[in-house]
C-alpha cells in the first residue's frame, strides 16, 4: 500500500512519524513522508523518501519559546504578548502557503493512508478528507481534551479548560489559513476545531507513550473503542559519533548528571554552562552537557564539565546519576525507560504539563527554565538524588514498553485500520 507521512516541527516532533515509516518501509510498503526542510537530512538518514513542506521549523520554535517565556513570567505587558502573538501568526501565515498544500495534496494523490505528526495536523486531515482515505495521527503526549494532565484542576475543570485552548489555538491565523485550504480543495467550511473533526471521522489517534505515565487517562478514552491505543514510545535510538568516547568518559570517573536543551535553544550559552559548573561543583559530581540546538562550541568550561552535541540517550542515560532536561516528550520518555531521576525546566506549556506530570509519578521534579537559578537547579538536584526517587525511577522503567516493540505495534495497527478502517477492538469507522 501507499502510505503518506505529514509533519512539522524539530527532529523530536517528527521522529516517531518516522520510525512508523521506517517499519512500513521494512514491510514492503511505498512510504512517502514531509517534513520542515530543515528536517529532510533526518528524515532521510532513517531510510525514507522525504519532501520538504512549508518552513523551517527551528523559527517557529524559536518564537513560541519568546511567546510562552513572556506569558508566563510577564503576564502584564500585554503590548509585548500581542507583538509575540503576532511574530507567531506571520510565521504561521508564510510557512502554509498554497505551495506548501499542493505538496501534500499532489503526493497523497493514490495513497491508502496519511499519517500526521503532532504539529499542523489538521492540515494533512483536510487532505485525507478529500480524498476520503483512512487517517491516523501520532500523539507523543495526551494533547486531546481529558481530566488527567493539567495539575491541580478538578477532572472535569481540566477537561473544559483543554477544550478551551483547542478552541483559542484554532481561531486567528491557523483558521484563516486552514480554512484557505479547505476552499482550495473544494471541502464545505470547518464548523469547529480540528480535533473534534479528527475524532469524529474515525481517526485512529495512536498514543505514542505508555498508559503507565498518564493513571487514569486509558479508562476515560475507553469510549473511543480502541481509536485511542497506547503503544510506548517511537524512538530511533540512533547511535553517534560521540557515544563511544562519552562512554569512554563516563567510565573514567563518576556518573555524571546529564544536561539537555534539546531543540529549544537556551538565550544564553554561557550563563547556562556557568550554572551548570558550579552547581554541578558544590554537589560534587561531574556534568555531561548535550548541546542540541544550543551551540556550546565557543564557551569554555571546567574540567569537571563534558560538553558534546548529539549523543544516544538510550545508551548514556542508564550511566547517569540523574538527567535535567527541557521537558521533550522523548526525553523523559529516555529516562523513564532507564530508570534515572530527572528534573525537567520547561519553557513550552506542553513541557510544563509533562513536567506536572513527572511530579505526580514522583520520579522527579521541574519548574520553567526561564525562572531557573543556581540556587533553584541546586534544590532539585538534591531533591531527585535521594534514594526514594531512584528507588521510584528504576521501578517505574519495568513498567515502560520497548521501543521496538512499539514500532511493531504501531504498524500493525496502521495496516489493520488502512484495510478496514477499523482497529482489532473498537468500531472505528467502516470505509
Amino acid at each position: 500500500m501507499k502510505v503518506v507521512l505529514a509533519c512539522h516541527g524539530v527532529r523530536g516532533d517528527v521522529e516517531p512519524c518516522i520510525v512508523i515509516g521506517r517499519e512500513l518501509l521494512r514491510r514492503g510498503h511505498d512510504v512517502h513522508i514531509v517534513v520542515p526542510p530543515n528536517v529532510v537530512g533526518f528524515a532521510e538518514s532513517a531510510g525514507l523518501t522525504a519532501t520538504p513542506w512549508g518552513s523551517d521549523s527551528q523559527a517557529m520554535m524559536d518564537a513560541q519559546r519568546d511567546y510562552w517565556t513572556c506569558f508566563f513570567r510577564f503576564p502584564w505587558r500585554p503590548k509585548e504578548l500581542e507583538g509575540l502573538g503576532r511574530q507567531i501568526g506571520e510565521i504561521v501565515t508564510q510557512c502554509w502557503t498554497q505551495e506548501a498544500f499542493a505538496t501534500l495534496t499532489s503526493l497523497a494523490e493514490g495513497a491508502n493512508l496519511i499519517i500526521a505528526g503532532n504539529g499542523f495536523e489538521q492540515f494533512a486531515a483536510n487532505v485525507a478528507e478529500y480524498y476520503d482515505i483512512p487517517f491516523v495521527t501520532v500523539d507523543f503526549f495526551p494533547m486531546r481534551a481529558n481530566g488527567h494532565v493539567l495539575p491541580v484542576l478538578p477532572a472535569p475543570l481540566g477537561r473544559a479548560v483543554m477544550r478551551g485552548y483547542e478552541r483559542m489555538s484554532w481561531a486567528g491565523p491557523v483558521k484563516q489559513v486552514e480554512d484557505a485550504q479547505r476552499r482550495q480543495l473544494g471541502l464545505p467550511e470547518a464548523n469547529g476545531p480540528w480535533p473534534n473533526r479528527i475524532a469524529q471521522r474515525g481517526a485512529l489517534e495512536i498514543q505514542a507513550y505508555d498508559e503507565a505515565v498518564v493513571p487514569g487517562l486509558a479508562a476515560e478514552w475507553a469510549k473511543w473503542g480502541g481509536l485511542r491505543p497506547f503503544i510506548g514510545t517511537l524512538t530511533l535510538e540512533s547511535a553517534t559519533d560521540v557515544d563511544e568516547e562519552v562512554i569512554s568518559w563516563i567510565s573514567s570517573g563518576t556518573p555524571p548528571i546529564f544536561f539537555g536543551f534539546g531543540s529549544v535553544p537556551v538565550s544564553s550559552p554561557a550563563d547556562a554552562i556557568a550554572m551548570i559548573g558550579a552547581v554541578s561543583a558544590q554537589l560534587g559530581e561531574r556534568a555531561l552537557v548535550g548541546g542540541g540546538s544550543t551551540d556550546f562550541s565557543a564557551i569554555s568550561h571546567p574540567k569537571h564539565v563534558k560538553v558534546v552535541g548529539q549523543v544516544n540517550f538510550a545508551r548514556v542515560f542508564p550511566h547517569c546519576r540523574a538527567v535535567v532536561h527541557h521537558s521533550g516528550a522523548g526525553t523523559i520518555a529516555a529516562c523513564l525507560r532507564s530508570g534515572v531521576p530527572q528534573v525537567g525546566l520547561w519553557t513550552l506549556p506542553d513541557q510544563w504539563l509533562r513536567t506536572a506530570q513527572l511530579k505526580r509519578l514522583r520520579v522527579g521534579t521541574g519548574r520553567r527554565f526561564s525562572t531557573t537559578t543556581a540556587k533553584t537547579l541546586l534544590t532539585d538536584l538534591r531533591r531527585v538524588l535521594t534514594p526514594g526517587y531512584l528507588t521510584r525511577a528504576r521501578e517505574f522503567a519495568t513498567r515502560m514498553t520497548k521501543p521496538a516493540e512499539s514500532a511493531t505495534v504501531a504498524a500493525n495497527l496502521v495496516e489493520g485500520f488502512a484495510h478496514t478502517g477499523r482497529v482489532a477492538d473498537g468500531p472505528g469507522r467502516a470505509l
